[in-house]
């Protein structure tokens, strides 16, 4: 699928950032559980966080519960429905910070629900608010990638590492725009240098290990893939690995 061409797993979390008008500070203590609990429950159980949100919301929750709402109906895989609420609230919120973290979220929806044009334009309205915004890069560098356009998913990438030199993420989302680019030499380097900053990171063990099969060397891309395997086995990194190994050893046979 063209969501997943760019980075070996999906890692679309929506962040519950608060939403209050004025700051949570604005708001009571009993306001301000009532939406931290909405949004728990809108994450763990979306069905019944959704009618708990609209139940919220039709008591008066105002932008806290509507925020809740899009939060459920992204849990349901609802991502259209999400982001076109998530959008509204961040063109009605005044607030810039409040602002740049629902288009944030509004492109993460957008994205999920594969409809790059629109998260592509809510994303760079957040940039155009907040240019460094780590997160806003990441996404958008994610919507390129959807897009094929590798070249424009290495800027955003590159402004991103401007902003966060040694976030293993990044470092490893970029070694897998290279390996799309054919720059195998980048590529390597950008994820070995993820593997320096964090040893075990599983996503980081499985681009290398398709950087290393396309260098030809299938050994040390079976050894990759194991070890993925190894340090999370039930993770959608594992799954990949895992195919990635039944066609390596159809290939060797």
């Amino acid at each position: 699928m063209l969501r997943s061409k760019l980075i070996p797993i999906l890692f679309a979390v929506l962040l519950s950032a608060p939403l209050w008008p004025g700051g949570a500070a604005a708001q009571s203590a009993v306001q301000s559980r009532e939406y931290d609990q909405c949004i728990e429950l809108a994450m763990r159980e979306p069905e019944i966080g959704f009618e708990r949100a609209i139940a919220w919301r039709d008591l008066g929750g105002g932008v806290a519960a509507r925020h809740c709402v899009a939060v459920a109906l992204y849990g349901l895989g609802q991502f259209g429905e999400a982001a076109l609420r998530l959008e509204r609230l961040g063109q009605e919120n005044a607030n810039p910070e409040l602002r740049v973290s629902l288009f944030g979220q509004a492109g993460n929806a957008w994205l999920m629900a594969e409809e790059f044009e629109r998260a592509h334009a809510v994303l760079s309205a957040g940039l155009e608010l907040a240019p460094y915004n780590y997160d806003l890069l990441v996404d958008r560098s994610l919507v390129y990638a959807a897009a094929e356009n590798y070249w424009a998913t290495v800027d955003d990438l590159n402004r991103a590492l401007d902003v966060a030199p040694n976030n293993a993420e990044a470092l490893v989302f970029r070694a897998s725009a290279y390996r799309y680019l054919d720059s195998l030499e980048l590529a390597a380097d950008d994820v070995n240098r993820a593997l320096e900053l964090q040893q075990n990171h599983v996503a980081a063990y499985l681009e290398r290990g398709n950087i290393r099969r396309l260098s030809g060397s299938p050994d040390g891309a079976r050894q990759d893939w194991l070890r993925a395997i190894e340090l999370a086995p039930n993770s959608p990194a594992a799954e990949a690995a895992r195919r990635n190994l039944e066609k390596l050893d159809i290939r060797a046979d």
